[in-house]
């Protein structure tokens, strides 16, 4: 017979918990303002990672707005349990960090847009020193930020996300660097701007996105790196990895033999 509706607060926060025999919540944060592939394929390799560690888990996806996902690096004030983000010292002091690279290494690896009518600035450009000279954009909070500034490269800090595309589509910003996973989504977002990449041309630092879990759950972050552990070992990682992102990589404007890439050190990795 299946069971009766129960619709009181309280009796249904019971008859759910009776249902699901006691398997424990995990609220993991969910970005409100952007879902792309970037976003899903981190959802999928968070649930398949637990379930081959064995750890019954029920994932309950919390929508965060811009201003929560600034305070997300205050886990045990925001009642999550979960976040992903690229690793900085602060974070990896205020949460668990799983210090598995979710993007093996690609999200340290930047193509610049820029403008149509930029695109020029960039020929012959085959030291940092010559990017010196042209204008960049980030986030203000942002660790890609402090990893430009300390390697000499100008860089406007600015808190408005879509701004950034704005800016630099008009000109007024020379280049936002932007990771090798999530550039064709974003320009597929902004597809009615003057937004290019810069062909032949990227600059790359050590990082990683890594999963963060609440300092009080020490046992569900053991789960999660055993199970990306036996993922990485069967080939699934890579193979999930690759169903995402491979088709996009593949596209990015590089030709063989001709690409710069110029190297930023990360004191902060």
């Amino acid at each position: 017979m299946l069971p009766l509706k129960i619709v009181v607060g309280g009796f249904a926060l019971f008859a759910i918990s009776f249902f699901t025999h006691g398997v424990e919540v995990v609220n993991v944060a969910q970005k409100q303002s952007v879902q792309n592939a970037r976003e899903e394929y981190l959802s999928e390799l968070l649930t398949r990672a637990l379930e081959r560690a064995n750890y019954p888990v029920d994932i309950k996806m919390q929508p965060v707005s811009l201003q929560q996902q600034r305070d997300l690096i205050e886990l045990d004030k925001t009642g999550l349990d979960i976040y992903w983000s690229m690793s900085s010292p602060e974070r990896e002091a205020r949460a668990i960090a799983v210090k598995i690279p979710l993007f093996k290494g690609f999200i340290g690896k930047r193509v610049l847009l820029t403008s149509k009518k930029n695109v020029g600035k960039f020929k012959g450009i085959t030291t940092l020193a010559q990017l010196m000279e042209l204008s960049a954009v980030q986030g203000h909070d942002w660790p890609d930020t402090k990893i430009m500034a300390y390697n000499g490269l100008p860089v406007r800090p600015l808190s408005n996300y879509q701004a950034m595309f704005t800016l630099t589509s008009r000109g007024r910003i020379d280049y936002f660097p932007r990771s090798f996973i999530e550039v064709n989504s974003e320009l597929v977002a902004n597809a009615q701007s003057n937004l290019v990449i810069v062909p032949n041309l990227f600059i790359s630092y050590p990082t990683g996105i890594y999963y963060f879990v609440v300092s009080s759950k020490p046992a569900l972050a053991q789960a999660i790196e055993r199970g990306l552990k036996k993922m990485q070992n069967s080939g699934e990682f890579d193979a999930l990895f690759d169903e995402y992102f491979a088709k996009d990589i593949n596209s990015l404007p590089f030709t063989k033999g001709y690409v710069t890439e110029l190297k930023l050190d990360n004191p902060y990795f």
